[in-house]
């Protein structure tokens, strides 16, 4: 744990060192990746239910993404902390909605109602080749694949982040859960 939390330190360091322009540059890429990973495999149907996140930390920027797939009918949510120790839930998000101050003071839309997504991003502060996402440390992400795996849902996940935060390993835990793609600026990887 003390070694995840050193690299999580050196990789939040590193992102937000990067220039704002730099950043914008690799965002705009990863949104070029994602929407051709998914769109090529048809997951992008419209009334498609697809979550992204609100940057902070120097995030890549989905949002001109997310407000593209809202034009195109898909329905756009968010991750909303409710509970600390519980897993995630999700509103619905549109370009204009009203929205509140959520746990850590992120931005979340207001409207209460939930939807369970069927397309998931997770941002990540770090990753290996194996698809393993080092986050924050608060497990939100984990506990949210886990019950959707546990409910049999059908969904699919993706973590996205710059390039420069790939790492051999995170040395996973028994928790961490393999994404089914890591798209970065770069290159989008697959588990083998």
């Amino acid at each position: 744990m003390a070694w995840r939390r050193e690299e999580r330190q050196r990789l939040l360091d590193e992102r937000l060192h990067m220039p704002v322009a730099d950043r914008q540059q690799a965002s705009a890429q990863i949104i070029e990746r994602l929407d051709a990973l998914w769109r090529e495999s048809g997951r992008l149907k419209p009334g498609t239910i697809v979550s992204a996140y609100w940057p902070l930390r120097g995030e890549p920027d989905l949002r001109p993404w997310l407000g593209d797939q809202h034009l195109q009918g898909m329905i756009c949510v968010l991750p909303v902390v409710v509970q600390k120790g519980e897993p995630l839930q999700f509103r619905r998000w549109s370009p204009g909605c009203a929205m509140e101050k959520g746990f850590w003071n992120i931005p979340v839309p207001a409207d209460p109602a939930t939807y369970m997504p069927q397309l998931l991003i997770a941002p990540v502060v770090g990753f290996d080749r194996q698809c393993y996402r080092l986050g924050y440390g608060g497990g939100y992400f984990d506990r949210t694949l886990a019950l959707l795996q546990a409910q049999q849902r059908a969904f699919h996940v993706a973590g996205v982040g710059y390039s420069a935060a790939e790492i051999a390993s995170i040395r996973p835990l028994d928790h961490d859960i393999a994404l089914q793609a890591i798209v970065t600026d770069k290159e989008t990887f697959n588990p083998s």
